[in-house]
């Protein structure tokens, strides 16, 4: 499971010109879920997100998290964080977990997420066409593997 995470002052998605999910000040997370991706990632992760401390204290410094600042998630599937670019110019989504895979497990990540930021996160919707925008602060932008936790 990737997640590209970045610290926003703001961001939206649209879906057919509405909004659908909105946030003032925290994370918007693009997701993508591959064919071996389970509840052990999504408990890692999640945690992982809701704990990462990319946040200024009062020195300025990032150290502190999400939680701290009671900041918010907007959360959107993407499966093309799977594409492979190794052969040609036109990427392979081979990697990426179909829906029927990926459905219960972005569900799962969305649950998770919200209880372990201890409220509502807002979200895109699975396989819409979505515009998403975002004004980054910072810039922060970091990429987390699951499968690279250890």
């Amino acid at each position: 499971m990737i997640a590209v995470i970045q610290r926003v002052t703001q961001a939206k998605v649209e879906i057919e010109g509405e909004v659908k999910g909105q946030i003032d000040g925290g994370f918007l997370i693009l997701l993508g879920v591959t064919h071996d991706d389970n509840s052990s990632d999504i408990e890692w992760l999640s945690k992982k997100i809701t704990g990462l401390r990319v946040f200024s204290d009062e020195e300025g410094k990032m150290n502190r998290s999400l939680q701290d600042v009671e900041g918010n998630i907007l959360l959107i599937s993407q499966f093309t964080l799977h594409a492979s670019t190794k052969k040609g110019n036109r990427p392979s989504y081979i990697n990426a977990a179909p829906p029927k895979v990926a459905i219960p497990l972005y569900e799962e990540m969305i649950t998770a997420l919200e209880s372990n930021l201890g409220k509502k996160i807002e979200t895109g919707e699975f396989g819409a066409d979505m515009q998403v925008s975002l004004l980054n602060d910072g810039p922060v932008t970091i990429i987390i593997d699951s499968k690279d936790r250890k």
